[in-house]
């Protein structure tokens, strides 16, 4: 079996984050990490392979699209034991959207797949700073496979992938044969921690950056010129302010502090 699990380099949510010039998201000016969200897609691709009746034939490929430092992220997959890693990085794609970046996504994955196809292509449900939940479905689109989203169990036998899926009033069985777009929520398992044996391991796993040339896509196709969506002005988030404090000396704090939560429309 081969597994691509695409993973994504996000602005670690301590720091002090902020924009660029043009309301992009600066993602090299700060400390960054792989998404959160996206471990839990390594952690299932690892189960997936550990479970499998040959383990030692099935391969888990992490690919991110990003700067050049987003290399970290790929590497802390290789690190929970992912086989190989892949970066696509180029200048011409800072600024994408989701459609731009599904199309890089779905072109590298074609790549990976050359030599030996991809049975299966395992996202998060959403990355951690953007938070938009739809490029599985436009990698699904992109690649025109089947897509099974939002899974909180996962099963796999042979060919086949069957899900649960938790929604508001009902939980969903769904099936799928592979190949197929596949996306996990943070509900299906605690993520593994590297090990010390699993960090040096990494350092010997092969990982390729790809640019868009060896893709074969156009700059032209990707970037902010061509975004559906962008962000035309920002604000600073105002410096926090101290905080009200009710005082209940003759025994009117519980109305204080009703009207105070009121005027803020809490209650």
């Amino acid at each position: 079996m081969n597994i691509v699990v695409c993973v994504k380099h996000v602005p670690d949510a301590t720091a002090d984050r902020r924009f660029e010039s043009d309301n992009t998201v600066d993602r090299v000016g700060v400390d960054g990490l792989l998404s959160e969200l996206d471990e839990y897609a390594v952690e299932q691709a690892l189960q997936i392979k550990e479970k499998s009746d040959n383990p030692e034939e099935t391969k888990v490929t992490a690919l991110c699209v990003g700067p050049e430092k987003a290399v970290d992220a790929v590497r802390k997959a290789l690190q929970m034991g992912a086989d190989e890693g892949i970066l696509v990085s180029d200048e011409a794609i800072a600024g994408s959207d989701y459609v731009a970046t599904s199309l890089v996504l779905a072109k590298a994955i074609s790549k990976a797949g050359e030599e030996r196809a991809v049975d299966l292509v395992i996202c998060g449900m959403a990355s951690t700073d953007a938070a938009g939940s739809v490029v599985p479905a436009m990698l699904a689109e992109q690649l025109n496979l089947p897509q099974v989203t939002f899974a909180s169990v996962v099963e796999t036998q042979g060919d086949q992938v069957r899900v649960k899926r938790d929604g508001d009033t009902a939980t969903e069985v769904i099936g799928g044969t592979m190949p197929l777009v596949l996306s996990v929520t943070d509900q299906t398992g605690e993520a593994r921690y590297p090990s010390f044996k699993g960090i040096m391991a990494a350092k010997k796993k092969p990982l390729e950056t790809w640019s868009l040339s060896d893709l074969g896509v156009d700059a032209g196709d990707v970037g902010l010129s061509v975004a559906w969506t962008q962000v035309e002005d920002t604000t600073e988030r105002p410096p926090r302010s101290a905080g009200e404090i009710v005082k209940d000396e003759d025994g009117s704090g519980a109305t204080a502090l009703t009207e105070f939560l009121a005027s803020k429309k809490f209650i």
